[in-house]
């Protein structure tokens, strides 16, 4: 191999390191300001924990777009909620039954099967995500929080984030430290991918489908396989559900909003595929309100399928 592209491997690992242990400073400090200032449960959940765990995706696909390198910022978001459906609810499924709670099930994944759609409207119409749709997707997200925490208020139910991890000194060290990690780790990500992608004569949007998307979704699958060692099998559902959901109404939504996204034609076979796989998963769930190791083996294969596909169509 190249030394050349042996050092933008490096580098693409190390950008991937940046950006998971960015998202987990960045938590913990914005937890325990949360918890310092006394903010819901629901609101930290919906807000700092989505954002950390979604933060690489959101790093890399605004650090697409402002480069130019639109491919790559559709490609993540696409082929990082396919791995999460697929391989993340694919493994934990295989490892153990995932029950679905009713507000996920009747609440959540219809909602995320409905703007998965608008996604594929939006680019079937225009060819692109323009800034107006950009701004739609993420004033779509504020309304989604905003329901769910007048919900929460309703049934009386607002819990809040017990003690502090830090001190109040120590949060705005993380936060600021864990930001840092994040955009330095999306400049890292984006140029190294960009670098391999041409040296291998590999198009941006396959690099984005496949290394980019399996890189950035790594917080996710580290959390489902911790949720369920502790045997809260129902948080991996929750945080594959939340995360797809933040992928596309914030990364995709803010990533248009800053500069319009030219789709190319070639990734709307991926489009539907994702629709599709977001389809399949909300009829898994609603047939017995769980997920099992036949799902997750069906899931398993689905992905393999795709990626396959996905580097002979290259």
């Amino acid at each position: 191999m190249d030394a050349g592209i042996i050092i933008q491997v490096v580098l693409l690992l190390v950008g991937f390191v940046f950006l998971i242990k960015g998202s987990d400073f960045f938590v913990d400090g914005a937890s325990s300001i949360a918890s310092i200032l006394k903010i819901p449960t629901v609101i930290v959940g919906l807000t700092i924990v989505a954002f950390g765990t979604s933060a690489p995706e959101a790093a890399v696909s605004i650090t697409s777009s402002l480069t130019g390198s639109n491919g790559m910022a559709v490609g993540n978001v696409i082929g990082s909620n396919l791995f999460n459906m697929l391989m993340v609810i694919g493994i934990a499924a295989l490892l153990s039954n995932l029950l679905m709670e009713k507000e996920v099930l009747n609440r959540d994944l219809p909602f995320l099967v409905g703007i998965t759609l608008l996604f594929a409207v939006f680019i079937f119409i225009g060819g692109d995500i323009s800034n107006i749709e950009g701004i739609i997707l993420v004033l779509i997200l504020i309304g989604y929080i905003v329901y769910l925490i007048y919900n929460e208020r309703k049934a009386g139910s607002m819990n809040y984030v017990e003690k502090p991890k830090l001190t109040l000194p120590k949060s705005i060290l993380f936060i600021l430290v864990g930001l840092v990690g994040i955009v330095l780790g999306g400049d890292l990500v984006v140029d190294s991918a960009s670098a391999i992608a041409i040296a291998l004569g590999m198009s941006e949007t396959l690099v984005g489908l496949t290394i980019v998307a399996i890189g950035t979704s790594l917080p996710e699958l580290v959390t489902s396989i911790t949720a369920l060692k502790k045997g809260e099998n129902q948080l991996v559902i929750g945080n594959v559900i939340g995360s797809n959901i933040f992928n596309i109404l914030f990364v995709l939504g803010a990533s248009s909003a800053i500069s319009r996204i030219p789709v190319d034609s070639s990734i709307l076979v991926d489009v539907v595929f994702m629709t599709l796989v977001t389809i399949l998963c909300f009829i898994f769930g609603k047939t017995q309100d769980k997920y099992d190791k036949k799902e997750g083996v069906i899931l398993i294969a689905l992905f393999i399928g795709y990626m396959t596909f996905a580097i002979l169509r290259n």
